[in-house]
């Protein structure tokens, strides 16, 4: 197996044994033969470039040249393995802050090594459990890697999980050549939201940065916070304790400045996959005839888990709130459309004072008044 940069074991999170952990707990993928594989991930590359061309037409947003990012497609261990390189990046200086705060005695290298393998584990159990869900992935903040190709200049990658869109196409009893192609309108919308604004990775590594700035960097309180999560989750608080319930665990390992940060992320991840929405429904009754029948049927499936576990998991890791952000966000882009059209939304792209907040996603008008008119004298 190979190692996720250098000397992935040591630290706060054994990184290597993530993977391990993901790739011996995940499901197995969908029975296909090799040649129906090759001829998957033939055509979703096909769909990727035409996808490309029609998201451009649609939302006037950025130029061949500034798609510098590679397009993946990958099975469910290589998401895995993106996906753990992605968060070694994005979570070092958290980590490293955690490491300096434990020290550097013989004892607490040991209790180090030990707790990193957990975290390990952990890690790797919800990676397995997401690894069968992800159609396709907008990796922002991805290193290359000797596997896993990354655009130039700190750029992404652009993942399409083979195996789990043949499943879902075949759950759902869609049209598969129409399916992929919608699949990657989405995800190619993501792509050309980051190559054409070229600030917007920047900004939102900041406001992660930020968030993970203010983290308890105390790891028995991280552990209180998320045992108490757990709790909370299964109905197991202490009596008489109020006010999680609910509540995934992102909200509720964070400090009063961190819900500011967070309100703001949660606008801009809102506008970001209510925008992909947007345009795959756009693009979509022009190039995949079904899309239809097929939206209905993923809209049903998003709403409902498949079983008990599956929706508890989803409300812990904040997975429920991620299907908010795709109707809210929809909601914004469609009725800032509607009032000043597409240019007049692209507005939005201009800086990162120009982005809806939490309660803009809400009221669109008051977007477009703070955005497009001027106050009076």
């Amino acid at each position: 197996m190979t190692s996720i940069g250098g000397a992935a074991s040591s630290g706060m999170v054994d990184w290597n044994l993530a993977v391990a952990t993901a790739t011996r707990l995940m499901r197995p993928g969908p029975d296909v033969s090799r040649d129906e594989a090759r001829a998957v991930v033939a055509e979703l590359r096909r769909h990727a470039r035409s996808a490309e061309e029609h998201v451009r037409g649609f939302t006037n947003l950025g130029t061949p040249e500034t798609h510098d990012t590679p397009l993946l497609v990958v099975d469910r261990p290589g998401w895995v393995r993106a996906n753990v390189a992605g968060f070694r990046e994005l979570l070092k200086p958290l980590l490293d802050k955690m490491q300096e705060r434990r020290g550097t005695s013989p004892g607490n290298m040991m209790m180090g090594a030990v707790g990193g393998k957990v975290t390990g584990v952990e890690l790797g159990m919800l990676l397995s459990f997401l690894a069968s869900r992800v159609l396709g992935q907008y990796e922002t903040f991805a290193p290359a890697t000797r596997d896993l190709p990354a655009g130039a200049n700190g750029g992404g990658r652009l993942l399409l999980v083979a195996p789990n869109i043949v499943h879902v196409e075949r759950e759902l009893d869609v049209e598969p050549h129409d399916f992929r192609l919608w699949v990657t309108l989405h995800e190619e919308t993501h792509r050309t939201q980051f190559t054409a604004v070229p600030w917007l990775r920047d900004h939102l590594e900041g406001e992660i940065q930020a968030f993970l700035a203010e983290t308890d960097v105390d790891p028995t309180t991280v552990l209180e916070r998320v045992r108490e999560a757990a709790q909370s989750l299964v109905g197991g608080r202490p009596e008489g304790e109020e006010g999680d319930e609910g509540r995934s665990l992102v909200e509720i390992v964070q400090t009063p400045a961190q819900r500011e940060i967070l309100g703001r992320l949660t606008a801009v991840m809102s506008l970001l996959e209510g925008h992909a929405d947007y345009v795959m429904d756009g693009v979509g009754p022009e190039v995949v005839p079904s899309v239809a029948e097929i939206r209905e049927k993923f809209q049903q499936r998003r709403a409902k888990g498949a079983s008990r576990l599956d929706m508890a998991l989803r409300k812990l890791l904040g997975l429920d709130a991620k299907l908010r952000q795709y109707r809210d966000g929809e909601r914004f882009v469609r009725a800032v459309v509607d009032e000043v059209g597409m240019e007049g939304f692209n507005r939005v792209w201009t800086s990162p004072n120009t982005l809806p907040t939490k309660a803009e996603i809400g009221k669109p008008a008051d977007w477009i008044t703070r955005v497009h008119r001027k106050p009076e004298a």
